[in-house]
Formats: structure tokens, sequence, C-alpha cells
């Protein structure tokens, strides 16, 4: 790896550390007022949904002096369990780890060939396998999103491959002023490289970027919001582990800054937020008076249904992540509660290319034991071969001699949510088969490096004899894209007031991960909305 391509492409600037004085003390988390909404109150402006989109949306009208109501369907995620600890372990699955499911969904769902499902209570579990036909899309449920369950990997794209994610939008702001107050804002920041090469629990990365220049393909650090300090600490045995520890799928009890120690901190310190978590919005039409008449049911957390409220917002933010908006919109217009909403609702979602495969490193190539939760290592073969890889732990706790990847790859494949009037449930027409365009990308890295290694493709992760994690995505976009649903800032199409904040926005694909561009585009539309709007 050159120094140049690291600091011309992924690297964040000197803005994002300068950033890092606005935020919290990395223990911590939101502290805004969490009080059910009452039953036919009128709030100016309610957001449905706290992940980025909905978080940053919160915090700018909340600091440009309006009252915000917050509606999250998953839970706060501020009481310990039994053993003392919000969330649990990514190898030790409890009725914390999935929503609303009675047996686990594991991403990596076998292990030598054998399942390692296993049975759950039925809880608002945080992390939610909600399966299409054809495709599983895992989302975070609670407050902050998906930054509760990411692996924290902040890459902001290339500015040369920009026009391929959002075409109508001026690269010159987003990279001038949204990408470094967004890298900013979520406390991004790099691994020391000098602490990483000698740190135990990065063998597994070291190894990956040993294969990958062996092979002739350029590597990277990534940033991430995980505090390396903490993590340091970690290592040192002087904290609690966290990323150590094997958490990151379901929570992470420490080190890693999600939106809760940030965004959201910075929220309720304003005073103007009051969350509601558990709390589900099922419609939004137009008020006789002015404004939208919200509905909105209130869970347990068995999911059951505990009361009906309805209110009246002069402002609704959809920010209730991808799938999230774009089913709620598809059903809103079919049903004709908004009619009005143009004919690209629905429309060109995507999985952003993801697909996992995991190889057998011989045994003089150990991986390590000990696995930080936490990825730091990309390979880029995106111009050449349409891929960029992760470089991706597996923290099973013993020595696998296998390093596992995650992909994000070049497609064009884009599905369609529609509305089923015979099931009242909103589908989405993915075909499987899609899926063979990212796994030809993907390979055009790991066929290189098995070639060169002399190694071969684990077949036991995702099934028996099965090489390829294509059944899924954990960077869903689309659905409600901007300039086409929407007008240029998230406006929707024949509703003043309405606006979609979220990935939503995004044609289907990011060229990286994406949550960096989410938040850097719901601030650059807030900043337009609350110019113009408000």
């Amino acid at each position: 790896m050159t120094d140049d391509l690291s600091r011309r492409g992924f690297l964040v600037g000197a803005s994002a550390t300068l950033g890092l004085a606005l935020l919290p003390d990395r223990a911590t988390a939101t502290t805004a007022t969490t009080a059910a909404i009452q039953d036919a109150v009128h709030v100016p402006a309610l957001v449905i949904g706290s992940g980025y989109g909905g978080s940053v949306t919160a915090l700018r009208l909340a600091e440009a002096g309006v009252d915000v109501q917050l509606v999250e369907l998953g839970m706060a995620w501020d009481t310990p369990g039994a053993d003392g600890k919000i969330f649990c372990k990514t190898t030790a699955p409890d009725h914390r780890s999935f929503w609303l499911r009675t047996r686990t969904k594991q991403p990596i769902s076998h292990f030598l060939g054998a399942s390692i499902d296993r049975d759950i209570p039925r809880h608002t579990g945080i992390l939610d396998a909600e399966e299409f036909g054809g495709i599983t899309v895992y989302q975070g449920r609670g407050l902050g999103g998906g930054s509760l369950v990411n692996g924290g990997m902040s890459v902001t794209p290339l500015r040369s491959r920009f026009a391929q994610i959002l075409p109508t939008v001026d690269p010159d702001e987003m990279y001038g002023v949204y990408y470094p107050r967004a890298n900013a804002g979520l406390g991004v920041a790099l691994v020391d490289p000098a602490w990483w090469e000698a740190a135990p629990a990065y063998q597994f990365s070291r190894v990956g970027r040993k294969h990958a220049q062996r092979s002739g393909f350029p590597w990277l650090f990534v940033p991430n919001v995980y505090d390396w300090d903490y993590m340091r600490r970690e290592a040192a045995g002087e904290v609690p582990k966290s990323a150590l520890d094997q958490e990151i799928l379901f929570g992470n009890n420490a080190g890693k800054k999600s939106l809760q120690k940030t965004y959201l901190a910075r929220a309720a310190a304003t005073g103007r937020v009051t969350v509601s978590t558990l709390h589900r919005v099922t419609s939004v039409r137009p008020a006789a008076g002015g404004g939208y008449a919200v509905t909105i049911e209130q869970l347990d957390t068995s999911g059951a249904v505990v009361t009906t409220k309805e209110v009246v917002a002069d402002k609704v933010f959809f920010a209730a992540g991808s799938v999230g908006t774009s089913k709620l919109l598809t059903q809103l217009k079919a049903t004709g509660v908004l009619p009005a909403l143009n004919d690209e609702v629905g429309k060109n979602w995507g999985d952003n290319g993801n697909v996992m495969c995991g190889r057998a490193n011989h045994m003089w190539d150990p991986t390590g034991a000990l696995q930080s939760t936490i990825p730091t290592l990309g390979i880029d073969n995106w111009d050449a071969g349409g891929a960029f890889a992760e470089v991706a732990p597996l923290p099973t706790g013993i020595e696998t001699y296998a390093s596992f990847y995650l992909s994000i790859t070049k497609t064009s494949q884009r599905a369609q949510f529609s509305w089923n009037p015979t099931t009242s449930k909103v589908d989405l027409n993915w075909q499987t088969a899609w899926k063979q365009t990212s796994i030809n990308a993907a390979k055009t890295i790991f066929d290189k490096i098995n070639s060169r290694e002399g190694t071969i493709y684990r077949t036991d992760l995702f099934g028996s004899y099965k090489i390829w994690g294509d059944g899924l995505t954990y960077h869903p976009l689309g659905g409600a894209v901007l300039g086409k649903a929407t007008d240029n800032y998230g406006r929707l199409s024949g509703y003043p007031g309405l606006y979609v904040m979220d990935g939503a926005l995004i044609p289907g694909a990011a060229t990286v991960n994406p949550y960096v561009t989410i938040t850097a585009l719901a601030e650059r539309n807030i900043a337009k909305i609350l110019e113009a709007d408000l």
C-alpha cells in the first residue's frame, strides 16, 4: 500500500480529529427524555427512526430551536441484563440478540458444516434478520439504529466514484463541507499503525494484508468509530474487554462510539428531543387542520401492541432505514393514504453488492484465537474487478486458520417494493441469482489469492459445501431515491412537510460501507430544509 492511496481515498481529514473535541466522554450515552408520546398531542417535528439519518435530523432541528419527537421501533438499550451487561456476546446469543425471533439466524450460520443457530426466547432484540424472497436484510433495532450492530468501518468514498452514488448532488459541497462534518460528528479515527502491527488481536488482519500484497492488490487502513485508546487499554487489561471479548453483532458494551454517544447525546443535551422507544409508525396522512396525522403502535418486549395512538405533526421525517422507510411509503401510496406520492416510491433498492466468503489458510498461517471484532483493513480492487473487501474477524475464541471477508461489489441489480393486498404486506422482488454478479466481482480478488497462496475457499460457514454468503445484506439502500421519489433534498413529491432522511435516498449502492455517506447526506439535506422550510 502507498501512503498516497490511503490519503487520497479513504482516510478522514484533520477535521474529523478536531471534531472529537465536540463529542461526549466515551462512557457517556444519550440521556434524552424517554417518555412515551401521548395520544392526541401536536408536535412541531416527528422523526421516525433513530439511525444515522434520524439522529442527524433530530440534532440539527433541536439546535435550530425546534422541539422534536423521535420515535424508535426498538428498545433504548440502557438497562443491563442479569449478567450486568446491556449487550450479549456474538458467540453467546440470548434473548437480547434478535428482533422477535424464536431461533437465531446468524449471518455465519454454520461452523465445520454444522448449524450454529439456537433457540432463543422471543424478544425485541437488537438485530433484525428481516426475510424477503431471495434475501435476508440485517438491521439494527434500538435507539441508535444500525450504529448498534455494525463493525464501525467509516469509509468516505473516493471522490472519483461519487457520481456513481449520488449523481444529482454537488461533490464540492459533500467533500468540502458535509463529509468532514459527518466524520467529525461520528467521531471517526484511524488505528495507530504502530500499535496495530504488534497487537495479537489483529494477527488476522496482518495475514489478510500479507495475502493481498503477495497477489498485488492495494490494501489500506480504514477509519472506524471505535475508541482506539479504549482498545489499547482492553489489550493491556486495564478496562473491561469489549471488542476483545467478542462483542459486535449484538451490540458493544464499551468502546464503540455508537450514535448513543455522539449525535444522540448531543441532541439530548439540547433539551428539545423526546424519545419514544418501542413505538412503530403505521400510518401518516394529511390532517384536517394542517400537518400530518401519524398513527403509532406502542409495543411491549414480546412485540405485542400495548396501545395505538394518533398524533399530529407539522413536519414528518422518515428515517426508519432503507427498508423501513420504503415499506411504509410503499404501503401508504398503494392503499390510498398518500396517493400523490410518485411512482418512484419503492424502486431502485439494492444490497450494496454485499457478499461474504472465507478462505482456509495453511497451518503455518494462523489468524489468531484472539480477534478484535473491529475491522481495520480493506482490499481495494474496485477499478479492476469491481470489489472492495473488508478483512473481517471470525471471533470464535479458537484458532480457525481462516481468513474471512465481507465484500462490497459493483452491481446494477435493483429491486422494487410492492404492496401485496392478499397478505396486507410489502414484498420485495429480489432474486438470489442476482448475487452472481457480486460473487464474480469478489472472485477477482479471492481466486487470485487462493491461486497464489495454494489455498481454498471455506465451504462450511454458510451451509454444507457452500462457499458464498450470498443470501443477505448488511447495507440496504434505496427505495425512495433522491431526485426521483423526492426532490434533491429529500422532500417527498406531492406532500409538503414530508421528508426522507436515510439510506432510502441512495440508489442501491455506495461503493463502500454506506453510513458515512448517509450521515453526510442527511447533514446536507437538513441544512437546506432548515434554511428554506423552517
